[in-house]
């Protein structure tokens, strides 16, 4: 229905009349997904980086040299995976000085750049998800394909040991480039793809776990789109494995154009 009732006003328009004008170029929002690691060693993923003390003398500086070579996109807005109140909260005290010293990505990054850009706030955008990989596993186990859930596993710990050794020779900013090139991401949310492989007729435990996840990061993304303004300049700071389809939400939305973490990151 909706489908011929947008092909009949359609056709109702008159030739040679104007279509509506594109927006303008300066009211254009321009978005960098930044993908991250987890600095404060939750070990809350399935698979985790090791990440030793950003505290460290040495770190805090690449991590200030981060903050500096971001802050010439000119940001606007800066956003993060964490609830809004706590955001809200946590940033406020760190402007006045008596947050504690956190390791924790948000603060590091997150906070450090919005401190440096000048800005009052940061927007927590974060949602909370199922993760319903308990039913993938115990379908793949009863109908052997437990092979294609190790393959793409052993794909994963593969990509977060050569993170691992990344920060180990190399700085912040290198890692960050390395976890943020636009082929490896793409090549990361295989993983997703793939379970829709786990699964047969009415019983669809891939499928589930894939619909989880994308509704979880489509409300992450509405989060985000609901909070700027025309002409707005955002950096978003999330977990790695969410940016492939955040990038992906921000690049599909009208007036929005997808700008690239690498073209700032320092090496």
């Amino acid at each position: 229905m909706f489908r011929k009732a947008l092909l009949a006003a359609m056709l109702a328009i008159p030739s040679g009349a104007a279509l509506p004008a594109m927006a303008h170029a300066d009211d254009a929002v321009s978005v960098m997904i930044v993908g991250t690691f987890h600095m404060s060693n939750p070990g809350h993923d399935m698979h985790n980086v090791q990440v030793d003390d950003v505290l460290a003398p040495k770190r805090q500086a690449e991590i200030a040299a981060v903050a500096g070579a971001l802050a010439k996109f000119r940001p606007t807005m800066v956003a993060v995976e964490w609830p809004a109140d706590l955001t809200d909260q946590r940033y406020d005290a760190l402007l006045k000085g008596t947050l504690a010293p956190s390791h924790n990505e948000v603060v590091q990054l997150g906070f450090r750049l919005a401190k440096t850009a000048g800005l009052a706030s940061v927007a927590g955008i974060d949602v909370d998800g199922d993760f319903p990989y308990e039913p993938v596993m115990n379908y793949a186990k009863a109908h052997g394909l437990s092979g294609l859930l190790d393959q793409a596993n052993a794909e994963i710990e593969s990509y977060v040991q050569a993170q691992d050794e990344k920060l180990k020779s190399g700085t912040i900013g290198a890692a960050l480039r390395f976890v943020n090139d636009p082929a490896l991401l793409a090549h990361g949310n295989g993983f997703y793809r793939n379970m829709l492989k786990v699964g047969g007729g009415t019983d669809q435990p891939g499928a589930e776990l894939l619909t989880q996840w994308s509704r979880r990061n489509y409300l992450i993304c509405a989060n985000l789109v609901q909070r700027v303004k025309a002409g707005d300049r955002v950096v978003v700071f999330y977990g790695s494995g969410h940016a492939f389809l955040l990038r992906q939400c921000v690049s599909e939305m009208p007036g929005y154009q997808l700008a690239e973490p690498n073209d700032y990151l320092p090496h």
